[in-house]
This record gives structure tokens, sequence and C-alpha cells, in this order.
């Protein structure tokens, strides 16, 4: 969920269509939406940077209830309204073009506001506070974020951490954040390492080979192109350091 004006737009071109935009898996949304909890019978449920959307039709199929989607690039709500569509399901999806870091929600409507991967976009506290208000008092927030699994990181993963995203804690240190900013933690798990391959870096490491033969004198292109084969090296070599860790979290007051 960049914003549109910090991205190369050939980032957009190699991502476009793509199964997922980043890790993520339908059975981790699925434990993640269980550790939740009983829900209303008609929730409000917001799903903050949802891309094209795998996880929030994975959430239509569980909850069977309307999903708003929000987005700042609208190509991925265009995406998700179309496979929606494709499997008949576009009444419970609401698409909605707007900005995380200022959720159009009102205050204390939101019995579920899911956000896989989007939140680092805000930052993982700013993140919590700043939505803390649109759940009700007794809401949850499903939040999946990159974090540190052990310490002892080669020289060589930190530089490359320390320039993409310096933000990164612990595991732990991140449900403490989530306590100091008002929720409970009902669960945190780490995503497995397939969550990361099988519909995200996998199809990614496809598009790259494919783009390298048509944008061969492209400087910009091959900019891109070096860094999404930098990220992806980085994990082959060192997922043992890092991961995605979902936090499942209750509005406490």
């Amino acid at each position: 969920m960049s914003g549109d004006q910090a991205v190369p737009p050939f980032f957009w071109e190699l991502h476009r269509g793509l199964p997922r935009q980043g890790p993520g898996d339908n059975a981790s949304t699925g434990r993640a939406f269980r550790a939740a909890g009983p829900l209303p019978r008609r929730p409000v449920v917001v799903d903050v940077g949802c891309g094209p959307g795998v996880q929030t039709l994975e959430l239509v199929r569980l909850l069977h209830s309307r999903i708003v989607a929000l987005d700042n690039h609208a190509p991925f709500l265009h995406e998700l309204t179309a496979r929606a569509a494709d499997l008949g399901v576009a009444e419970h999806v609401t698409p909605l073009l707007g900005d995380a870091r200022h959720l159009p929600v009102a205050a204390n409507t939101v019995d579920l506001l899911w956000s896989e991967g989007a939140i680092y976009i805000v930052g993982f506290e700013r993140g919590l506070r700043t939505w803390r208000p649109a759940l009700r008092s007794d809401g949850v927030a499903a939040v999946s974020e990159a974090a540190w699994l052990r310490a002892g990181a080669p020289d060589e993963l930190r530089r490359f951490w320390d320039e993409g995203y310096p933000a990164m804690v612990g595991r732990e240190d991140n449900a403490r954040t989530a306590e100091q900013c008002g929720y409970r933690v009902l669960d945190q798990f780490t995503l497995p390492a397939d969550a990361w391959w099988t519909d995200y870096y996998d199809p990614l490491v496809d598009r790259v080979g494919e783009a390298r033969a048509r944008h061969a004198v492209d400087e910009q292109a091959g900019a891109v192109l070096d860094a999404e084969e930098l990220e992806i090296d980085m994990f082959r070599k060192y997922h043992d350091y890092y991961g995605y860790v979902f936090y499942v979290l209750k509005r406490e007051d």
C-alpha cells in the first residue's frame, strides 16, 4: 500500500496481477480470524491496505458478510472488484480509495479491523494508535508485521533491513508495543515460509526473469529488478532470522 508517487511506475507494472502483493496465505488468515473470537451477527469489517484482496475474499468466505476494502492504489481495488465479481461475491465487498494514515471511518464503529502486510506504511505503533479509535470498545485488530525472529542476524541482512525498514523490531517487542497502545494480545504467530513463496515470491521470480529480457537496457527497470532479486535472495538465505508475524489484538479500555 505504498504511495504511488514514491514508487517507480515499472514496479507497478512488474507486480500487476500477481496472486498476492506480499507474504500471506489463507491458512494464516483463517487462524487469525478464529483467534479474533465471536463477532456480531452483522459485523463492521475494514481491511486496511487490502491490495488486490486475496485475504479480503477469504474473509468474505469465512464471514459471509460485507467488508470495506481500503487501499490507496486504485488498480488494486479494480483487481479486487473483478475477482469478487468472478466469485459471485461482489455485493460483499465495498472498495474504498483512501489513506491508512487517516482512516475514513467513524469512531467506535468497527468490529474487526484487518491489515495484512500494510501497517508498516504507517508504522506499527502509530498505526495501532491511529486505528484504535475506529474500533468498538470490544473490537479486534488483526495485523501482520515484519519482525526479527532471532538474534545474531548476519551483517549483510542487517544492512539490508536497516536501509529497507529500519523500524523493524523483534516479535515480542511488537507485542509489548501493542499492549502499551491499549490492546490485549489474543494470539501471535509467524507466517510459514511457504506463505512467502507460493503466491508471492515464486510468481515474482518468474516475472523478474521475463522482465530482464524485455528491459535489458532500461536503467530504471533494471534498478527495480535488482531490488526485487536482492529482497528475494535475503529471504532465501536468512528466513530463519525474520518473517511476518500476525498479531490478533483486542481493544481494551
